[in-house]
């Protein structure tokens, strides 16, 4: 199976943003139009769509949840994922209910692990984690904090509750186009027996080649976000190499 390379669109009062190392007042706004953006990337051959609400993230509850039903509504044929601001079940089923395929917890998966076993066995198949690490140690809140939680230690953990598959986001390369972390990806797909997707840093087709070659570890995805807006990365382009690669 190839490589699925997932844009994202980040929603900041329900316009299309990108940040800088997930800082809110480093956004750069690249449209106003979040289903116009998501037709763009269907428009270029995308499979899935990352879509995360930031201030949601940063409220503890959806914000922007009315632009991401219009997404789903527009293009129900399209997987999206969604992250920011999911703390609760009714989160979680008012999402799935507008169409969204996966939920994806993150401040919440850390701070009450119990919280994920219990949302997996209520809803499986639908849940996704994302574990925003600097230096190998989890990040929460928007990024603010670091919870001195190892990666690895994690990812076991919620492997054995029944998450579908681990968001791994390296925080130091997140928006800066400097290339992706793969050594530090590739240790968390090794160590753990479920969909590792990777996520920042993603720059150009180089990056994309450097993840398809180690892909059989258990990165099945690698989400881009400010390389396809600013154009140093063709979103139709990295797909077709993926997935000549995986041949």
């Amino acid at each position: 199976m190839s490589l699925l390379i997932i844009p994202a669109i980040d929603l900041k009062d329900g316009k299309c943003v990108r940040l800088r190392q997930g800082k809110m007042d480093q956004a750069t706004v690249f449209s106003d139009d979040p289903v116009a953006t998501a037709g763009r990337w269907v428009k270029a051959g995308a499979r899935r769509l990352h879509v995360v609400d930031l201030n949601g993230a940063h409220a503890g509850k959806p914000v922007n949840a009315p632009a991401i039903q219009a997404i789903v509504k527009a293009f129900p044929e399209l997987p999206v994922q969604v992250g920011g601001g999911i703390r609760d079940e009714d989160t979680i089923q008012a999402y799935l209910d507008m169409g969204v395929r996966w939920a994806i917890l993150g401040t919440k998966a850390v701070n009450a692990p119990h919280f994920v076993s219990d949302v997996c066995a209520e809803f499986p198949g639908h849940i996704i984690v994302g574990l925003d690490a600097r230096d190998g140690k989890v990040a929460i809140d928007g990024w603010s904090k670091l919870s001195g939680h190892d990666v690895g230690d994690l990812a076991r953990k919620y492997q054995d509750d029944g998450v579908d598959a681990i968001v791994y986001t390296d925080i130091g390369r997140d928006g800066m186009l400097s290339g992706v972390n793969i050594e530090a990806t590739v240790r968390l797909a090794n160590a753990i027996s479920i969909p590792v997707i990777a996520s920042g840093g993603i720059n150009d087709l180089d990056d994309i080649r450097r993840l398809c070659a180690v892909a059989d570890s258990g990165i099945v995805g690698a989400i881009t976000g400010r390389a396809i807006y600013e154009g140093t990365l063709d979103l139709a382009a990295a797909q077709k190499l993926a997935d000549e690669l995986s041949k």
